[in-house]
């Protein structure tokens, strides 16, 4: 893991000559010095992306006035962008129902430093996994949801989230479907991991879905979360191969492995700001 502090410039905007320029241009003026730099052109929407990591003990100012001398270049290029400072470490709320495999994962990854990020609690709709993250020094939050309930049990967790400042939430296999106003609160800041290789097998038993049309391969979507089930820009996905021989409960079983995977791949992109969201794809710069 990168431990030299950084800030991360991250921006997209209407494709024009001139945009790579205008941004290093401006980081060398200030004796700036760039530890990584990534840019993609999308020629059929003529769209820019660019990530820059900017050793931050090269610069004369803080993140705050670098958004104040930016600004300017940003106006006069139509950007949506932000800056980031690696050595303020964002904050991720992770919600999770029965299933163990992929919060065990995350919260694996966060107690071995894999992760350079804070987690405030888990959140969880049932009771079952609170010794797991307990175990991990992590306070767990038991929020029943019902059919009955579901409105205010979800206004009550988005309420959590906002108390605990969180930065981006992630479902490790938390099986609500979220309400609109939730989604409004965090556009793509909330990662899901489904179960299933998106666009195809949208929704619940995409396992069973999967068996039933015979296929090759299974796998798993890291994609944001939206209004439509299932339909956010995807960020990540990989798949292993299976063949007739093998159950329903194989699959099941196989794809654990690639959902943790995922989801965890998914997650280290979305923290180290490598992730820009333009309509509903995403660019991710690995």
């Amino acid at each position: 893991m990168t431990t030299t502090r950084r800030y991360l410039l991250t921006l997209t905007c209407p494709d024009r000559p001139g945009i790579i320029a205008a941004v290093s241009s401006f980081i060398a003026a200030h004796n700036g010095t760039i530890g990584e730099s990534a840019s993609h052109s999308e020629p059929d929407t003529r769209h820019f992306f660019m990530r820059q990591e900017i050793l931050a003990a090269s610069l004369p100012f803080g993140a705050d006035e670098f958004r104040t001398l930016f600004a300017p270049i940003a106006g006069a290029f139509n950007m949506q962008w932000n800056i980031s400072d690696s050595a303020v470490k964002k904050r991720v709320v992770l919600l999770a129902s029965q299933q163990d495999h992929c919060l065990a994962d995350l919260l694996y990854r966060w107690r071995s430093k894999e992760f350079d990020f804070d987690i405030p609690c888990v959140i969880s709709n049932h009771d079952a996994l609170r010794s797991l993250a307990e175990w991990h020094g992590i306070p767990y939050i038991h929020v029943p949801v019902t059919p009955q309930n579901k409105k205010p049990a979800h206004a009550k967790i988005l309420d959590l989230c906002e108390q605990h400042s969180a930065d981006a939430i992630v479902l490790a296999r938390y099986m609500q479907v979220l309400p609109d106003d939730f989604c409004n609160a965090y556009p793509n800041r909330i990662i899901n991991i489904h179960h299933g290789l998106l666009p195809a097998f949208v929704g619940a038993r995409p396992y069973h879905q999967a068996f039933e049309r015979g296929v090759k391969q299974i796998g798993a979507t890291c994609h944001y979360v939206t209004h439509e089930l299932d339909a956010g820009p995807i960020i990540e996905q990989d798949v292993i191969r299976v063949d007739h021989s093998e159950s329903v409960e194989d699959l099941i079983r196989l794809g654990r492995d690639v959902e943790k995977t995922v989801l965890s791949r998914g997650v280290r992109y979305h923290v180290e700001d490598r992730v820009l969201v333009h309509g509903e794809r995403a660019v991710v710069f690995k």
